[in-house]
């Protein structure tokens, strides 16, 4: 799969631009807050919908305007795709695939697959659950359509519960036969749910120890597990037990929206006792699985979108990844460094196809 083009119109900080891409590696060179990684990012948004990055869609809008516009081009086994993705204030964001709006944007999940390194992946490790929650959902999302749409069953039936748990308390009553409705809605989406977390492990981390092992050159045994709460106990006795509890808290305490992804070395956590070495190569591990995963499943290559890495990875790490750019494990790159001497330095050798492009304060041009 490549992407051959790619225009934006009043994005974050880019007011109009237009680039034509390498069908193997391209480079984004420029200051630190120059946007590179908002190229990335519009990149990103093409593939999934929606930024990589926190914060609400209206704040890619560039300052001052009210609407902003991405559309490029993917070729995928010899047929174009154009895909274009607008919001405009005050309304609902319209995503296309051949001019052809979507009713429902999560169709578009999955068909052009991307996979970003950034000097962020490492909050998978220190933040809360919810992160790799995140994670993992998309990641799943993006090769089993399926598990997307029961994803977004779930989800919508918990804010109606949650809802009627505010609405009991603030109005003072309870009508026990409503809630118990909501939870018989909730019950058969939560507990697949669950199992497709479950399933989806055990061809994950198999893939996930082997970059491991390759990037770290390490002994530690590493691996992630799944801890659910409905382990050994089904979601419709977990809820009516956990009932008296969600409506003095007013909200549902118990289901795969509170589950976790335990990151494990050597049978610890490595939040808490992993080097900063040992939790970068564990996140870079675990982006180049979802890039094998996607791949074996997609049957074409994912984006590879990689972030200021040559500013935070040493010089190890460094070389590992560009041993698997030689050897053509990827397909086509994108990357954001700030030196360019730097990067033509790196990438010596690597490919006789690779364009750069000067990145400088909301404008971009194609080098050489």
């Amino acid at each position: 799969m490549l992407l051959e083009n790619l225009s934006l119109l009043f994005f974050k900080n880019y007011e109009e631009a237009a680039l034509s891409f390498s069908e193997h590696i391209n480079c984004f060179i420029g200051d630190n807050g120059s946007g590179k990684t908002n190229l990335l990012d519009a990149i990103h948004y093409l593939s999934l919908t929606k930024s990589a990055f926190p914060g609400t869609d209206t704040q890619s809008i560039q300052q001052g305007q009210d609407f902003f516009m991405l559309k490029g081009r993917f070729a995928i086994a010899g047929q174009k795709h154009t895909v274009q993705v607008s919001l405009k204030q005050g309304q609902k964001k319209t995503v296309s695939h051949n001019k052809a709006v979507y009713e429902k944007i999560s169709d578009h999940i999955g068909r052009f697959p991307v996979v970003l390194i950034s000097p962020y992946d490492t909050d998978l490790i220190r933040e809360g659950s919810e992160e790799r929650r995140k994670y993992f959902d998309s990641l799943i999302s993006q090769f089993h359509h399926p598990y997307l749409e029961q994803l977004i069953q779930y989800n919508y039936v918990l804010r109606q519960r949650n809802s009627l748990l505010k609405q009991f308390a603030e109005r003072n009553y309870l009508d026990r036969d409503y809630l118990h409705i909501l939870n018989e809605q909730l019950v058969p989406y939560g507990e697949q749910l669950a199992r497709e977390r479950q399933a989806f492990l055990k061809t994950f981390v198999p893939v996930f120890q082997k970059h491991y092992r390759h990037i770290s050159d390490s002994n530690e045994t590493v691996t992630l597990t799944y801890k659910s709460q409905l382990e050994g106990d089904d979601f419709a006795h977990k809820l009516l037990q956990a009932e008296r509890k969600d409506l003095a808290l007013q909200r549902t305490t118990v289901g795969p929206h509170k589950d976790d992804f335990v990151f494990l070395m050597d049978g610890n956590p490595v939040k808490n006792f992993g080097s900063q070495g040992q939790q970068k190569s564990y996140v870079i591990a675990l982006k180049l699985a979802h890039f094998e995963v996607m791949d074996q499943q997609q049957h074409h290559k994912p984006l590879l979108l990689l972030d200021d890495i040559f500013d935070r990875l040493d010089e190890k790490r460094i070389t590992k990844l560009m041993q698997m750019v030689a050897a053509h494990t990827f397909g086509q790159i994108f990357l954001t460094d700030t030196h360019l001497e730097r990067t033509d330095k790196i990438l010596s050798g690597l490919s006789e196809s690779i364009r750069r492009f000067e990145v400088k304060a909301g404008t971009v041009k194609a080098l050489g």
